[in-house]
């Protein structure tokens, strides 16, 4: 596959790795207090990030969340969710001088919401909290949160921790207790307590991180509300892409029916059955009539629902009281071979793929069969919350799409897993993996496309190949762009059965810049939109394009030269780039060097070679190069300003501080309280002129190079006199 080949041979040694940043800075929001809100209500948030200065934005994936920022305060917005806003969680972003940020969750609800302020980490300390209301706070390390609450008699009531489905790196243990803190009851997988009071009284709700980790990444968002109720709203996860199937219902036709472990619930094929893996060990077991001959695809949805489930599905035969089986269908295999251990060069860190179940069984004859579905995970879970939904159909044929940022992918194991917001430099071009899951039998060609995009900007999808799992959307900025920003749209379109089928593509993302996968599990996971921008402070060190802007065109079976413009302008290590192609029947041309600095270049392609069957085609160069970047330059003479102010300033309080030391006391209090306020003012512009002096020094820096796309026409060779 093309991605793992995107390696830096022995040219790059681990030790040369040490001192090198991997990929140029890309503005990242990382965190947000509070990181949510009720619907209706203002709230005033404050933000944190990296590479995100001149912060100008705070946006959101709706437009029933707004924000301004507060005057005076840095990095803090008044953001405003209206009424008729849908309870769920949208992305935040905002825009700085590197153009658009990664994504931040943002919760909205319909319950009163308030914030910790003060330290809760005993039990006399506990925070108060009304049923029916959240509180929003950040885990204290090595401590427990404790919270308490009224409960009444027989009234039940549900507490949840929301984290790992709001981008946090809380992995939450959630206890309720009695008054004195005995322990009533404990959830240590994240999920939901159900509880009801066996007495009037106060009840304790404590809460932790599995391994004792806190800090500001770990936040959460504790709920109590009258039972029953639904977990709190969460982000979609990577395997999430391929569900829901297009045109299904938003709620199942029909229902389980308990007890159907051992006696069978009666159904006719097809249908859309909702169910639940509950109570432990539970085996849901469904009785329906087949004809010979009859195929039918089974689909289960859990895990892809948000939760921690592994269905399994057995298809037997009922003949003469005996059960033959039929089919066993499992996990949903992820289009692409994702990396075997978080880090290694030998797959992407994401996973479209689900242990939910996609498969088909065939009725070999006449006669009654069964279908038992069961949680692979449960022979030991309690949860009424581990749902399912069930649907048997014959063959519809479709697909669905994800795409992310393709990631670096080193021979000596890179270790960084990192978010990659659609942040363009001017003469910038990005690759983008586009996966597919097939449904049904389909296996089409797909072709790519992008569409809304900023000025000076520009997409090319390199189609899906029939039958292929994946393909590539490069994404490009003319050398020219003016600063922008846009809601992009990407989608899939094939021909099924005779007419175009056209289906979103869902862009994914990691929730956090792991720097270091061997010590931290990458969280990638899919967003709410497809915002794209292009700065115009930095551009991109070297482009790569043809000489002409054109079609190219060839005879099938000849060679093809198609000459390159090679822009650099940046310094790069080496003595060349090794070159390689992404795009449908391209993929396999054989990796080649351009020397570094050469303005031009001339690519061959023997078309014979490569298969290059008549039609249009699309294709890309990629690369991998070390080069020399110095981080915001531009702030250095602004920081040197002001720590000259600073200083002008300084010198000014410490004359008057002495010119008026002994001949008025109160002046000279005032004048040393002056003093003071420069000497401190002096401190953090020395402080900031070291920082961005230090960022500002150019580092050596892996990034991955990609040409502008490259069109081909490769017309039908003549036929020979013995065809003719």
């Amino acid at each position: 596959m093309i991605p793992r080949s995107l390696c830096l041979l022995a040219l790059f040694s681990t030790s040369s790795l040490v001192a090198q940043q991997v990929t140029l800075p890309l503005p990242r929001l990382l965190t947000m207090m509070p990181m949510g809100g009720q619907a209706g209500q203002q709230v005033q948030v404050t933000i944190t990030g990296e590479n995100i200065e001149d912060v100008t934005e705070l946006t959101f994936s709706t437009p029933k969340i707004s924000a301004k920022p507060v005057a005076g305060a840095a990095n803090q917005f008044l953001v405003s969710i209206a009424a008729d806003a849908p309870t769920g969680v949208y992305d935040a972003r905002v825009m700085s001088r590197l153009g658009v940020s990664s994504a931040r969750a943002f919760s909205v609800n319909r319950l009163p919401e308030v914030v910790r302020t003060k330290p809760n980490n005993t039990l006399e300390t506990a925070l108060p909290l009304a049923v029916g209301s959240i509180c929003n706070a950040t885990m204290t390390k090595r401590a427990v949160d404790y919270y308490s609450f009224q409960g009444v008699k027989g009234q039940a009531v549900a507490v949840d921790c929301a984290a790992v489905g709001i981008d946090s790196r809380l992995t939450p243990v959630l206890v309720l207790a009695d008054a004195r803190g005995a322990d009533l009851k404990v959830n240590r997988t994240g999920g939901m307590i159900d509880f009801t009071p066996p007495a009037d009284g106060a009840y304790i709700i404590k809460v932790s991180d599995l391994t004792y980790q806190g800090g500001e990444r770990h936040f959460y968002r504790l709920a109590i509300q009258k039972g029953p109720a639904e977990p709190q709203p969460h982000t979609r996860m990577v395997s999430a892409m391929s569900w829901p199937p297009e045109g299904l219902a938003a709620r199942a036709a029909a229902s389980e029916a308990e007890p159907n472990n051992k006696d069978a619930q009666k159904i006719s094929l097809p249908c859309d059955i909702a169910g639940a893996f509950y109570p432990a060990a539970d085996v849901d077991t469904y009785e329906f009539s087949a004809k010979k001959g009859e195929t039918w695809w089974v689909e289960v949805a859990s895990e892809r629902l948000g939760l921690n489930t592994d269905p399994f599905v057995l298809v037997q035969q009922v003949k003469d009281g005996r059960f033959t089986d039929v089919a066993e269908l499992y996990d949903i295999a992820p289009p692409m071979k994702v990396t075997s251990n978080g880090y290694s060069y030998d797959g992407p860190p994401y996973d479209a793929g689900s242990p939910d179940v996609l498969g088909r069984f065939e009725a070999k004859e006449d006669g009654t069969y069964r279908l038992q579905v069961r949680d692979l995970f449960g022979g030991t879970r309690s949860n009424p919350h581990n749902l399912y939904r069930l649907i048997v159909r014959q063959a519809a044929p479709d697909f669905s799409l994800a795409a992310w940022a393709v990631h670096m992918t080193l021979r000596n194991g890179d270790r960084a897993a990192l978010s990659k917001p659609m942040a363009l430099r001017q003469g910038d071009a990005r690759a983008f993996e586009v996966v597919v899951q097939r449904r049904d039998g389909f296996d089409g060609e797909i072709d790519i496309r992008m569409e809304n995009l900023p000025p000076g900007v520009s997409a090319a999808g390199l189609k899906i190949g029939k039958g292929k799992t994946y393909g590539h959307l490069i994404l490009t900025a003319d050398d020219k762009s003016p600063r922008g920003f846009s809601l992009a749209k990407v989608t899939g379109r094939a021909v099924i059965n005779g007419r175009e089928v056209v289906r979103p593509v869902h862009l994914a993302g990691m929730e956090w810049p792991v720097k270091d996968a061997k010590g931290e599990i990458p969280a990638p996971r899919l967003m709410a939109d497809v915002p794209v921008s292009v700065t115009d402070s930095e551009q991109a060190p070297l482009t790569i394009a043809a000489a002409e802007d054109k079609v190219h065109e060839a005879v099938a079976g000849s060679t093809l030269k198609i000459p390159l413009k090679l822009t650099w302008r940046n310094e790069f290590n080496g003595t060349s780039i090794k070159v390689k192609a992404y795009g449908e029947g391209f993929s396999s041309l054989k990796e080649f060097d351009i020397p570094l600095k050469a303005a031009t270049h001339e690519l061959v392609l023997d078309l014979a070679a490569l298969k290059i069957a008549p039609g249009d085609h699309t294709f890309a160069l990629q690369s991998l190069g070390i080069c020399k970047y110095s981080y915001n330059p531009a702030a250095v003479p602004l920081a040197e300003a002001e720590q000259k102010k600073a200083e002008a300033i300084l010198a000014a309080a410490a004359a008057e501080a002495k010119k008026v030391a002994a001949t008025d006391a109160e002046a000279a209090k005032k004048a040393a309280e002056k003093q003071k306020a420069a000497e401190a003012a002096m401190t953090a512009a020395t402080s900031r002129m070291k920082s961005v002096t230090t960022a500002a020094s150019p580092t050596d820096t892996v990034e991955i190079l990609i040409s502008k796309p490259i069109r081909v026409h490769v017309k039908p060779a003549a036929p020979t006199t013995a065809a003719k």
